[in-house]
Order: structure tokens, then C-alpha cells, then sequence
């Protein structure tokens, strides 16, 4: 493993466009600020540099995880030992009216922002994710009524070293899925949205009333990855639940996690540094020097009670490296 490692860290090292760092601590690319180093890291800037990056790391046997903007990942207190790779590439533009095309690197926020400004809805409500368009992409993201499904006109993406684009259909989206979850050796290089013409001022007052709430129950400095679990899907739950589930928390045909959450007393809950919100059960973060282990416990509990009580499985939204 060390003469792979040696290897491809020289191999990675070759590659136009690829910045490589060594035993680089994952904690700084995470929003839960937590994560032991990854043996080599690496930020590509340009397809053809993910490309030969990925083609490195295979001749030299290093296993690869693939991140985006680490707003949604739990990592392992160990780290990863192997290559730690992240696409930086963040041009947005308008090829056509209507359409608004961003590389998977972008912040979302910023796709957002460029989308306001030039009188483009439906992505206005995901203000406040944090995260890249690749991110968003790959998890379906949403808030407020709207997705990116609702709204992606293909997503173009590298397969084993081979640029190939799927329209909306072809990317299987589900709630907070979509078929790159499945894939994960297929990695989202850029995506392009359809989006209808609306009144650039209210889209940003509407845009900005989200954002302060958005910042209340999460705050810019919270160490946390928002919600953990994802949302239930009423019509999908036993017979036997949705007799409990009072008609008044049900929002869009979803059940919040949190509600279940609170059933069995998850407010409050606290593992080493790792704290469950007092005004949100489905909130967890880092209170400090958290770690990953406590953080997987407390999740793990949170699953159990709610399993004990109800027999449902949550379902994380966060991803896990090593």
C-alpha cells in the first residue's frame, strides 16, 4: 500500500490542472468540521484533469472518494487512506435564454444568486444550501416546494473517462436521490436548468426572507450538515403510523423527520461534543471538538428509538467517507 501510495501521490503530481496535497485533514472540508487526513488530496479544475486524475489513481491501485463541498459528509475520525478528490471547476452562464448552465464546482448559492439576477425562477427558494451544483445535483436538493429535479434540463457527467450527458428523465431523480447516488463512480461535471422568467426583485425578497430563516435554525457557524435524516413520504408510511401522525405536520405529502424525532425525546441528546438542537430534533452538530465516532453513536441511537417506537428506518441525507 505504501509503494501505491508513493506511486500515485508522483503519478498525481504530473497531472496539468490537479493541485495535490499530502495527509491533508479532511476536518477542513466539512462543514461538521470533523475528519481524521486524507492520505493524498487532490483538486481538479478542468474535466480533462479528473480524468487523468482518476486514470492515476487506478494504475497506481489507490482507492478514491469523490466530494463536492463536504456540506453533507461525515468523516471518518481515521480519515482515508487513499485519494481524496474534489472538481473545483465553477463557471455558470447563460448559453440561451431560459437556460442556466453551471459547472459542478460552483456554490449552489452562487447558481442561485445568477439565477435571481436575471429574472429566473424556482432555484431562488435553495438559497442558504450550502454546497456545489454537483452536490445539489447528485442529492436532489430542495427547499420550499422546489428541486433540482423540477428544474434540470441534463446533467453531463465523466463515465470511466468518457464525457456523456442524461436529460432529466435519465437521472432518475426521487425524493433527495438521484441515479449518480446509485453510480458513484460516475462524477457530475456540469448541469443545465430550465428555468421560467419571474420578477427579479420579489424572487430576491422572497429569497432573502429564506435565507433569515434559514440562518435562525441554522446558523452560518453551527458545525452541522442541516437536517441528518431525510423527510418521510406519508403515503408511503404503515397504516398503523399514519393514524399517529397529527394532519398539522404534514407539509407537501412529507412527515418530518423531526417530528418522529421528537416523539422519543431526541431534543437535547448530547454524545461527547456532538449535541442534538434543542429546538430541532433532525439538527445535529458539533458543539467543539467533536468526533466522528460520537457522531455516528448518536445517529445511531436517534435510528434505534425512533425504530423502537414506530418500526420506520430512518434514512440519512449525510454521506459517509472511510
Amino acid at each position: 500500500m505504501v509503494t501505491a501510495l508513493v506511486s500515485g501521490a508522483a503519478r498525481l503530481r504530473s497531472v496539468p490542472g490537479l493541485a495535490v496535497r499530502e495527509h491533508e485533514p479532511l476536518a477542513r472540508h466539512t462543514r461538521f468540521s470533523i475528519g481524521g487526513p486524507a492520505r493524498i488530496y487532490a483538486e481538479a479544475s478542468t474535466p480533462d484533469a479528473l480524468r487523468q486524475a482518476l486514470a492515476a489513481a487506478a494504475q497506481s491501485g489507490l482507492a478514491v472518494n469523490v466530494i463536492g463541498g463536504g456540506s453533507n459528509l461525515i468523516v471518518s475520525d481515521s480519515g482515508f487512506d487513499g485519494l481524496v478528490l474534489r472538481y473545483t471547476a465553477s463557471r455558470i452562464h447563460q448559453p440561451e435564454p431560459g437556460l442556466l448552465q453551471a459547472e459542478a464546482g460552483a456554490d449552489l448559492q452562487a447558481l442561485v444568486d445568477r439565477s435571481i439576477d436575471l429574472g429566473l425562477a424556482n432555484l431562488h427558494t435553495m438559497t442558504g444550501i450550502p454546497g456545489t451544483v454537483g452536490g445539489a445535483v447528485y442529492g436532489n436538493a430542495g427547499a420550499y416546494g422546489h428541486s433540482v429535479s423540477e428544474t434540470l434540463a441534463s446533467a453531463t457527467f465523466l463515465d470511466a473517462g468518457t464525457i456523456r450527458t442524461f436529460d432529466n428523465a435519465a437521472c432518475q431523480f426521487t425524493y433527495r436521490e438521484s441515479i449518480f447516488k446509485r453510480r458513484k463512480d460516475w462524477i457530475i461535471l456540469c448541469a443545465t436548468f430550465r428555468l421560467p422568467s419571474g420578477d427579479a426583485a420579489a424572487l430576491r425578497a422572497t429569497a432573502d426572507g429564506i435565507l433569515t430563516t434559514r440562518n435562525q435554525k441554522y446558523p452560518p457557524e453551527m458545525k452541522c450538515a442541516g437536517s441528518i435524516f431525510k423527510n418521510l413520504i406519508l403515503a408511503e408510511l404503515p397504516a398503523t403510523v399514519q393514524t399517529r401522525v397529527p394532519p398539522s405536520v404534514i407539509r407537501e405529502g412529507k412527515v418530518p423527520s423531526a417530528w418522529f424525532l421528537e416523539q422519543v425525546g431526541a431534543k437535547g441528546l448530547r454524545r461527547g461534543a456532538i449535541e442534538v438542537a434543542s429546538y430541532h430534533a433532525n439538527l445535529l452538530y458539533n458543539t467543539g471538538t467533536g468526533s466522528s465516532e460520537d457522531l455516528r453513536a448518536l445517529i445511531t441511537e436517534l435510528k434505534q428509538r425512533v425504530f423502537n417506537d414506530f418500526s420506520l428506518v430512518l434514512e440519512e441525507e449525510v454521506q459517509y467517507v472511510g
